[in-house]
């Protein structure tokens, strides 16, 4: 079958990954969709097994810092579009571990769009996009003052998970500027939603209340958040991807600001009501911790450029994407135990083994 466009989508494996994956597999079948994982700890394809046998999907196992495999398969599979979702993303992992996050966020992005310009400016680019998926934490930290992170906000990152994602924002950016590659950047919100490796908070969470295990809540619980459901997110990646303009940067958020303990206390009954318990019978699960360092306090994002421009916005209140989540995760619970055990990750060593 000849394929319209052929689209490279990193870390589809992952949480966020496998939302665009499936959504671009089930709404494109006139697209190849390639999904190249390296298939780390957050690597999962339990997550696609709906799409997995799709005549448009194809797998691949590779590290996006492996240049030479990322060139060949490019070349290969003709590749005119990248969605870069690839990173390492737990702020408690990078301040134990910069050196890997330096390593994938940074040299990972950096041989992609390598990769994709020695491929592309032989046809001047006609054609291709590479769009890059970032975070709100580049901004650093807002004062709880009702202001928001908004497109011309001052990069100021805190933790080594946020410089090495502004890094990568950079790279992206001078590689539009310097060889003219069409590149959009996006920052975004908390996500949240079916899949997340349950190291984030609301999955570890859900799972430590259907186990009846300790809630740790840094600080006084006192931090804001944004938080963006991951459905709508993956919709407004595929607007972007398609009609967003090249040297742009779009800021995604959902609208929701929380305070941790406040959101901690909603799932606590949300999880109680759902599993038949009295309501808030949970709440004593709740243990307070010395706070993070380099915490930040507030995050929050303006997403009207995009409302404005391209028409997207949220889906789903908060409340409503909660109780979707809480119930995804009761109800699979198979395998919130696979990931949290690491069963998962014998099975795809053993599958993987010599390749």
């Amino acid at each position: 079958m000849k394929f319209k466009r052929s689209i490279l989508i990193t870390g589809g494996a992952g949480f966020i990954g496998s939302h665009v994956v499936r959504r671009f597999v089930k709404a494109y079948p006139e697209y190849r969709i390639i999904n190249l994982d390296k298939l780390t700890y957050a690597g999962n394809l339990d997550n696609l097994r709906d799409i997995e046998n799709a005549p448009n999907y194809r797998f691949f196992k590779a590290d996006i810092c492996d240049f030479e495999t990322v060139s060949d398969l490019m070349r290969q599979e003709k590749v005119d579009g990248v969605i870069h979702l690839a990173a390492e993303s737990h702020v408690d992992r990078s301040i134990k571990d910069p050196f890997t996050f330096a390593r994938t966020n940074v040299m990972g992005t950096l041989s992609l769009l390598q990769a994709a310009r020695l491929l592309w400016e032989g046809r001047n680019y006609e054609g291709c996009f590479f769009y890059h998926i970032s975070t709100d934490e580049v901004y650093g930290a807002l004062p709880m003052d009702g202001t928001l992170f908004t497109e011309k906000t001052p990069y100021s990152p805190h933790s080594p998970y946020s410089a090495s994602k502004a890094s990568s924002d950079h790279f992206v950016r001078a590689f539009h500027d310097t060889y003219g590659m069409p590149a959009v950047v996006t920052n975004c919100s908390n996500n949240y939603g079916p899949y997340q490796f349950p190291e984030k908070l609301i999955p570890l969470f859900i799972n430590n209340i259907r186990h009846r295990k300790p809630l740790p809540v840094y600080g006084r619980g006192e931090n804001v958040r944004d938080w963006l459901y991951v459905g709508d997110h993956a919709a407004a990646i595929d607007l972007i991807f398609h009609r967003g303009a090249a040297g742009e940067t779009y800021n995604i958020g959902g609208f929701n600001e929380w305070k941790n303990i406040d959101l901690i206390k909603l799932m606590i009954a949300t999880v109680d009501r759902l599993l038949g318990r009295p309501v808030g019978a949970d709440m004593d699960l709740i243990t307070y911790v010395t706070d993070r360092a380099g915490h930040d306090l507030r995050y929050a994002i303006d997403s009207s450029k995009l409302r404005d421009n391209l028409g997207w916005k949220p889906s789903v209140t908060f409340e409503e994407g909660l109780e979707q989540t809480v119930r995804w995760y009761l109800e699979n619970g198979a395998w919130l135990d696979a990931v949290t055990s690491g069963a998962y990750l014998s099975y795809y060593e053993e599958m993987y083994a010599g390749r």
